[in-house]
C-alpha cells in the first residue's frame, strides 16, 4: 500500500509538472463579453491592439476608436472573419499615443446583436535613432487646410532618417579580369544606402495614429545587412497589407504588425524604391545584380537597374536587365542632374551645380554612364495588365513602357540623346493631335512640359497616367538661380499606336520654390473624391531648418486645395520617402 501511494503521488506530480512545462497558463482575464485586450501584439506597431476571443464565435464585426476631443477623427471599420482568424481576435487600430482611449466594438454572438465598449491604454511612442535633430524625436505636424468632406482622411507617410556619413557596410567586389593584385578592386553597388526607418499614419487633426517600431525592422547599431537598408515600396494590396522591401530583403506586413520576410533571391542585391504586384500576385522588385560582367571583362554590382519577377513563394520567374533593354550611356540627363541632391544622398555644399562624369569613375553608387554606376535609378514600377508590361519611372533617363518580350514600347522623355529608342520617344501634341513645336528638351506657346527627374508614374484608372515631376533637371539644364526651380503633379494621355502624348492636367508651377521637391514624392489620382493626391517629400531640402512632407489633396476639376499637410523632419536635409492614403474599407475586411 505504501509503494502504490508513493507511486500515484509520483505519476500525479509528474502530470502536473508536465502541464506547467508545456505552458498552460490562462490569459489575461477578459474585460467584458469576449477576451482580454493584448497590446501590439506582434511587437511592430505599439498604437495597437488584439481584443481575444476567449474561444467565443463572433461575426458581423465593427471597430469604432474614438476621437480625442471635441474634434477628434473617429476611425471606424469593419472587421472581417478572414482578418478576425488571422489575429484570433478583433484587430484595434488607430488608437492615440499616451492616451486613455475608447473603442467601441459591435458583434454577433450566438445570434445576437452585442455592443461593447473598451477602455484601453497605450504609452508613448519612441525613436532610439535621434542623432542630428534639433527639437523632437518625432515629426512635428502642421495641418493647413482640411475642407469639409475629407475630415476623415487618414495618411500614411513613409520616411526615413538620412544618414550622411552612409552606412557602415559595403560590398566587395571581384577584381576586373586580368588586373594586377595591387589594383583596387571596384567598388560594389549600393548597399551604403541605408537609413532609419520612420512610418507612421497622421489624421487630419495632426495626430499620430499609427507607429511603426523602427527596431522591428531595422539595427543601426549592429553590423547585420539583413536589418540595414531604406524601408520603402509600400503598396496596398487586396488582402489587407503592404508591400515592402529594405535592403536584401522583402515581404508583407498589415497594421496590426504581422509580416512576411522574405530574403532576395541568390545573385541581386540591393532592392530598394519599389515593389509592386501583377495581377497575378507576383512581386515587382527593383533590385541590382551582384557579379555583373561587363563588356570590358570587369564584374560589378550594378545599382538600381534591374528589375525582377518573383512567385509569393520566392521562385524568380523573369528578369528585365535595363542595361541590355535601355541605354546605359545616355550622358544628356545625367550631366544635367542637381550635384547636391542625387538620389537621397544631400550634398548642400553643391546645390544647384550639374553633376560631372568621368568615363573612368570608380563603380558604386555614383552618377555615372555604364553598368555598375547610377545611371538609370527606377524609383516606380507599374504594372499594366492590359498587355502584360511594366511602365517605369527611370529618374536619370524618363518614363518607359517596357513588355515581357523586353521590347520598349514607348518612352516619354524629350527626344535628346537616344540612339536606338529614338523611334519609340512620345510625340508632344495638343487635344486635337496636332504636333506642338518642341525641340530640344522645351515646347514654345504651350503649357505641355515632360517630367524631369521623376518620380512614380501611375496609372489612373481613366486612361491617363500621372507623374510626379520634380522639376530638378528642366530643360536638361540648372537654371541661374536654385529658387527658379517647380515641381508639379502632372497627368498624360497617351496614344501608343500614333507614339504621341498629351498632357490634360497639372498642378503645381504657380506654387514656386516654396514647393519644390528636388528628390523623392509621389502622386496618384484619387477617383473616391475626384481629387490629385500628392505628396511632395523633400521640399526645404537645402534649408537648415526641418525638411517638409508636404501632403496635398487638391480637387481635379477646381485645382482648390482641399487638403494640405505639412509633416516635418527636424533633422537637417533628411528628405521623406512617399505618402498614401489609407483605405480602411480594405484594411480589415478582406
Amino acid at each position: 500500500m505504501k509503494t502504490n501511494s508513493l507511486l500515484k503521488m509520483s505519476l500525479l506530480s509528474f502530470c502536473v509538472c508536465s502541464g506547467v512545462h508545456a505552458g498552460a497558463f490562462p490569459p489575461a482575464p477578459a474585460v467584458g463579453e469576449l477576451g482580454s485586450v493584448i497590446m501590439d501584439p506582434y511587437r511592430m506597431s505599439p498604437l495597437t491592439a488584439v481584443i481575444g476571443l476567449d474561444t467565443h464565435t463572433v461575426s458581423d464585426i465593427s471597430v469604432l476608436v474614438h476621437g480625442k476631443g471635441k474634434n477628434g477623427v473617429d476611425i471606424k471599420y469593419k472587421v472581417s472573419d478572414t482578418a478576425m482568424n488571422s489575429h484570433d481576435g478583433i484587430p484595434v487600430f488607430g488608437l492615440y499615443a499616451d492616451y486613455k482611449n475608447t473603442v467601441t466594438v459591435k458583434f454577433t454572438k450566438n445570434g445576437k446583436a452585442h455592443e461593447e465598449q473598451y477602455k484601453i491604454i497605450t504609452g508613448a511612442i519612441t525613436n532610439d535613432y535621434i542623432d542630428s535633430r534639433n527639437l523632437t524625436a518625432l515629426p512635428q505636424i502642421k495641418v493647413k487646410q482640411v475642407s469639409k468632406g475629407f475630415e476623415d482622411r487618414l495618411y500614411f507617410v513613409n520616411s526615413n532618417t538620412y544618414n550622411p556619413n552612409g552606412a557602415n557596410l559595403n560590398w566587395a567586389t571581384p577584381k576586373a579580369v586580368g588586373a594586377a593584385k595591387t589594383d583596387p578592386a571596384p567598388g560594389g553597388g549600393a548597399m551604403p544606402f541605408d537609413e532609419v526607418p520612420m512610418n507612421y499614419v497622421v489624421d487630419t487633426q495632426g495626430e499620430i495614429r499609427w507607429w511603426m517600431d523602427p527596431n522591428k525592422v531595422y539595427d543601426g547599431f549592429d553590423i547585420d545587412a539583413n536589418k540595414r537598408g531604406v524601408f520603402m515600396g509600400l503598396n496596398p494590396t487586396d488582402h489587407g497589407t503592404y508591400t515592402w522591401l529594405q535592403g536584401q530583403h522583402y515581404g508583407e506586413f498589415d497594421l496590426i504588425g504581422r509580416m512576411t520576410d522574405f530574403k532576395l533571391p541568390r545573385g541581386y542585391v540591393d532592392a530598394s524604391h519599389e515593389i509592386n504586384q501583377t495581377s497575378s500576385g507576383n512581386y515587382l522588385i527593383r533590385v541590382g545584380k551582384q557579379n555583373y560582367r561587363r563588356a570590358d571583362g570587369s564584374y560589378v554590382n550594378t545599382v538600381r537597374d534591374h528589375i525582377i519577377e518573383v512567385t509569393p513563394t520566392g521562385n524568380l520567374v523573369e528578369v528585365w536587365d535595363l542595361n541590355k533593354i535601355l541605354e546605359n550611356s545616355r550622358e544628356e540627363v545625367l550631366l544635367a542632374l542637381d550635384a547636391g541632391a542625387v538620389c537621397m544622398n544631400v550634398d548642400v555644399d553643391h546645390q544647384g551645380e550639374t553633376v560631372e562624369i568621368e568615363q573612368d569613375a570608380p563603380f558604386g553608387d555614383i552618377v555615372g554612364v555604364g553598368a555598375g554606376r547610377n545611371w538609370a535609378h527606377v524609383n516606380s514600377i507599374e504594372y499594366d495588365p492590359s498587355d502584360d508590361s511594366l511602365i517605369l519611372s527611370v529618374r536619370h533617363q524618363g518614363v518607359v513602357k517596357v513588355g515581357r518580350d523586353k521590347e520598349v514600347k514607348w518612352v516619354l522623355a524629350p527626344n535628346v540623346g537616344w540612339n536606338k529608342l529614338k523611334d519609340k520617344v512620345l510625340t508632344p501634341v495638343d487635344s486635337k493631335g496636332r504636333k506642338l513645336d518642341c525641340h530640344n528638351a522645351s515646347c514654345n506657346n504651350t503649357d505641355f512640359d515632360w517630367p524631369f527627374s521623376q518620380h512614380d508614374a501611375k496609372l489612373t484608372g481613366k486612361g491617363t497616367i500621372t507623374v510626379y515631376d520634380n522639376g530638378g533637371t528642366r530643360n536638361y539644364e540648372q537654371p541661374a538661380m536654385p529658387t527658379m526651380k517647380y515641381s508639379r503633379f502632372v497627368e498624360y494621355k497617351i496614344n501608343e499606336d500614333k507614339g504621341t502624348v498629351e498632357q490634360v492636367w497639372e498642378y503645381g508651377k504657380d506654387r514656386g520654390y516654396d514647393w519644390f521637391s528636388t528628390v523623392t514624392s509621389n502622386t496618384e489620382y484619387r477617383g473616391d473624391r475626384n481629387t490629385m493626391f500628392g505628396f511632395g517629400g523633400s521640399a526645404n531640402m537645402f534649408s537648415k531648418d526641418g525638411v517638409i512632407g508636404r501632403i496635398n489633396e487638391i480637387d481635379y476639376k477646381t485645382k482648390d486645395i482641399k487638403v494640405e499637410i505639412d509633416v516635418t523632419s527636424d533633422k537637417p536635409h533628411a528628405p521623406h520617402y512617399r505618402a498614401l492614403i489609407l483605405d480602411l474599407t480594405q484594411m480589415f475586411n478582406y
